[in-house]
């Protein structure tokens, strides 16, 4: 869909073609100053989506360039941490077999070292854990089990629940958490328990050869000497086979949009064929997440850590790295992958925008914080309503 369709779009959705249109020409301004290669927008409200797809998959002028549409897969980075993780630990605490207090380690019993004993699931799930941002598994020449080892040994850099430090290293326990109790490897239990009952037909870990047609690649790897396209770009994920709680997602962007409906419904999951929230008798659909789980993640549990804005997975308005721009309402929430990728939500104005790009294609120099805020601010502003002061 182009600018010569974005009136009827917009109209579905609510929206004013200006404000889409607005929407559409930052993607482009961007892809033209050669932030990045390529960009897909899809905007999500009640049971409505229009998706824009502009640029390349790749340097224009580079070899074989493919032109990006609408199913073009991205490396979906950090993004993995809430579309996988996250609802697999929500559901195991809606099934009742675990709390946000039930300390890591009793769970893992390996990860209790350091000082950890005490850290929760809870914590993990806020990055309020004390864990570093960071850990080194591709240095060196390690076994599986050894790069796992040196996670659960890594140690704290704070007291828990005393400061808000964004780590991976909490999301792959998690991950292992979410493996360990549900019996299988990360990867088939998000596509059991998410991509199947969602229809996210195209997300998954370690994409087959076969599809590198449609999958925008991402950074250019010196030390292999090769683009990387279908690998994970994220250097843990990679050294553990792809497949971590912090990062490993490729999606397009309809499948992203039936994970935004799907929190945008509290749980509940969207009809294949319509992606409405409910059946042709207007009853609700089957749950994914249950509705207070669904509401308890997007409230702050970090209001006593200053300038922090935590929910569970989600960053919050206010928080460090709040992407919702200016316009987005003070519930909004939403996350980011370093490699360009980004969903944000706001449930006030029913509303949800994906925005997958590969930034990294031309280096880690390259930033799309300011493009976000822009279409975030252009989408929401495009919301019709009646509402008066």
């Amino acid at each position: 869909m182009g600018y010569e369709a974005a009136a009827s779009g917009a109209s579905a959705l609510g929206l004013s073609p200006e404000g889409v249109v607005a929407a559409y020409r930052a993607v482009d301004r961007e892809i033209a100053a050669g932030v990045t290669p390529g960009a897909v927008l899809a905007v999500i409200r009640g049971d409505e989506e229009i998706v824009y797809a502009a640029g390349h998959t790749g340097a224009p002028d580079g070899p074989d360039p493919a032109p990006v549409h609408a199913g073009t897969l991205y490396d979906c980075a950090s993004l993995t941490k809430v579309t996988v993780t996250l609802p697999l630990v929500l559901g195991l605490i809606d099934e009742g077999r675990l709390t946000l207090n039930t300390p890591a380690a009793s769970l893992l019993p390996e990860f209790a070292s350091g000082g950890k004993e005490e850290v929760t699931v809870g914590q993990l799930l806020t990055h309020t854990s004390g864990l570093p941002p960071l850990v080194n598994l591709y240095a060196s020449h390690l076994t599986r089990e050894e790069m796992w080892q040196t996670v659960y040994r890594t140690p704290l850099q704070a007291k828990p629940g005393t400061r808000m430090a964004y780590s991976d290293v909490g999301y792959m326990t998690l991950g292992r958490i979410a493996e360990e109790m549900l019996g299988v490897p990360l990867n088939e239990a998000a596509r059991v328990k998410i991509f199947g009952p969602l229809g996210m037909d195209s997300a998954g870990f370690c994409p087959p050869a076969g599809r590198a047609a449609d999958i925008a690649p991402t950074e250019y790897d010196a030390s292999a000497g090769v683009r990387l396209h279908g690998v994970v770009h994220d250097e843990n994920a990679r050294a553990l086979g792809g497949v971590s709680g912090h990062a490993g997602l490729f999606a397009a962007a309809g499948d992203l949009a039936r994970y935004a409906r799907m929190w945008l419904g509290c749980g509940l999951v969207p009809a294949p064929a319509t992606g409405a929230r409910h059946d042709a008798a207007g009853a609700p659909g089957p749950r994914l997440l249950s509705r207070a789980a669904a509401l308890a993640s997007v409230r702050s549990f970090t209001e006593n850590i200053p300038g922090a804005s935590r929910g569970l997975g989600w960053a919050l308005k206010g928080d460090p790295l709040d992407a919702s721009g200016d316009w987005m309402g003070p519930r909004s929430f939403g996350h980011t992958g370093f490699t360009g990728t980004s969903l944000w939500l706001d449930p006030e104005r029913d509303l949800a925008v994906v925005l997958l790009t590969n930034r990294v294609y031309y280096g880690r120099g390259q930033t799309v914080a300011a493009l976000r805020a822009c279409v975030h601010n252009a989408i929401a502003g495009a919301v019709v309503t009646n509402e008066k002061f």
